[in-house]
C-alpha cells in the first residue's frame, strides 16, 4: 500500500499543509524544515499523486506548441528538430510536451488555442512561424497567457522571444553568392504574411542593391516551405529563357526541392548553378552536393524558448526577454563545386 501525505505529516509531527506545500517548493516553508519534509518523504517511499498536486498548485505542469502546417509534418527536418529540443528542455524542467497541428490561420488552430488556454491544458505556449500580424500573439498577450516565440510579429506587446536577424544573415547569402561571380540570382519565397518571408526577402534585395545588380521580378517566386514547393519553383526558374545561375531559398526545405529539380534537369549544381537555403537543419550537410546554408542552432533554439517559457511560467525575470542568435553561414559544395 502506498504511503500517504498524511503519514509522512504524522511521522514528523508537522501538519498536512506544511508539508504539501514543502513537497510543492512553495517559498513559505523554512529551507532546513523543507529538506527534512524530502528527505523522510524519500525514505518513507512516498510518490505524490501527480493529478492531486497539479490542481493544488492549478499547474498542469505541461508546455504546448501547436505545430502550424497544413499537413502533419512532423517528418519535417526543422520542426522534427525543433521539437526535439522543446521535448527534451521541457522534461529536464518538470513539464511535458503536448503538440499537435493544425493549418495556420484556421478555424481549427484557432478552437485549438482556446481549448488548450481555457481548460488550462497546458500552462504555457511556444510559436513558431510567425505571422507579421499574428492572432496567436494577440490572442494569448490579451488573455495574459504565458507564451514565447522564435521571431516576432508588428502586434505591440511585450513578451520573451528569440530572433535571427534573418535580414541581415540573407544578405550575406547574396554577397557570397555575388562574390563567385553569379549576377542573375533568383529568389524562392514563401506566403508574404510570415516573418522570416520579409526579413529573407528583404535581405535578399538589400544584397542586389548593395552590388548595383537590378531587382527582376520574373526571378522572384513564391513557395511553401516545402521540398516539393521548391522543386516545382526551381523547375519554372530554370526554363526561362534567361535562366538564374544561382536560386537564394528562404529555408533548406525549399532549397533541397530546387537542388532536386536542377539535378534531374541536367544542371550540375555547384559548378553551373548554386543554390544556397537557410536554417542549417542537421544532416543537410550530407545532401547531394552538400548544402550552402545559414545554420541557425534550432534545436538549441527550441531549448532557450523553454528556459524562457518555464521561467515566466514560475513568474521568474528574464535577464533577457529579447534573445538574438547569432548562426554561421556554412559554405558547402553546392555553391563551390568540389
Amino acid at each position: 500500500m502506498s504511503v500517504t501525505i498524511r503519514e509522512v505529516a504524522k511521522k514528523l509531527n508537522l501538519s498536512i499543509t506544511t508539508v504539501s506545500r514543502a513537497l510543492d517548493g512553495y517559498d513559505d516553508v523554512a529551507e532546513e524544515t523543507r529538506q527534512l519534509i524530502i528527505l523522510t518523504a524519500h525514505e518513507m517511499g512516498y510518490v505524490p499523486n501527480q493529478a492531486a498536486r497539479q490542481l493544488r498548485r492549478q499547474r498542469s505542469d505541461v508546455i504546448g506548441y501547436i505545430l502550424p502546417a497544413e499537413t502533419p509534418r512532423f517528418s519535417d527536418p526543422f520542426f522534427a528538430e525543433f521539437t526535439a529540443g522543446l521535448g527534451d528542455e521541457a522534461s529536464a524542467h518538470g513539464f511535458d510536451l503536448l503538440v499537435s497541428t493544425a493549418p495556420p490561420g484556421s478555424q481549427v488552430e484557432q478552437q485549438a488555442y482556446e481549448r488548450w488556454v481555457h481548460a488550462r491544458k497546458v500552462d504555457g505556449m511556444v510559436l513558431n512561424r510567425i505571422h507579421l500580424r499574428d492572432w496567436r500573439v494577440q490572442y494569448l498577450a490579451q488573455a495574459q497567457f504565458p507564451f514565447v516565440t522564435l521571431e516576432r510579429s508588428l502586434d505591440p506587446y511585450e513578451y520573451p522571444s528569440v530572433e535571427v536577424n534573418g535580414r541581415y544573415w540573407f544578405k550575406m547569402l547574396v554577397d557570397h553568392l555575388v562574390s563567385l561571380g553569379h549576377q542573375r540570382i533568383a529568389y524562392i519565397g514563401a506566403a508574404p504574411e510570415l516573418k522570416i518571408q520579409t526579413d529573407r526577402f528583404d535581405g535578399y534585395r538589400d544584397g542586389l542593391q548593395g552590388h548595383g545588380l537590378a531587382f527582376d521580378t520574373g526571378l522572384v517566386i513564391e513557395g511553401d516551405l516545402t521540398s516539393e514547393g521548391g522543386y516545382r519553383a526551381a523547375e519554372r526558374l530554370l526554363s526561362i529563357p534567361d535562366p538564374p545561375t544561382a536560386i537564394a531559398c528562404v529555408d533548406d526545405m525549399t532549397a533541397i526541392g530546387a537542388l532536386h529539380a536542377a539535378r534531374e534537369m541536367g544542371w550540375t549544381v555547384g559548378l553551373d548553378l548554386a543554390v544556397v537555403g537557410f536554417d542549417g537543419i542537421e544532416g543537410f550537410e550530407h545532401t547531394q552536393p552538400p548544402l550552402t546554408t545559414i545554420n541557425q542552432p534550432v534545436y538549441q533554439i527550441a531549448r532557450r524558448l523553454v528556459q524562457m517559457l518555464a521561467a515566466r511560467i514560475s513568474g521568474e525575470p528574464l535577464e533577457e526577454i529579447r534573445v538574438q542568435i547569432e548562426p554561421l553561414l556554412e559554405i558547402r559544395q553546392s555553391t563551390v563545386g568540389t
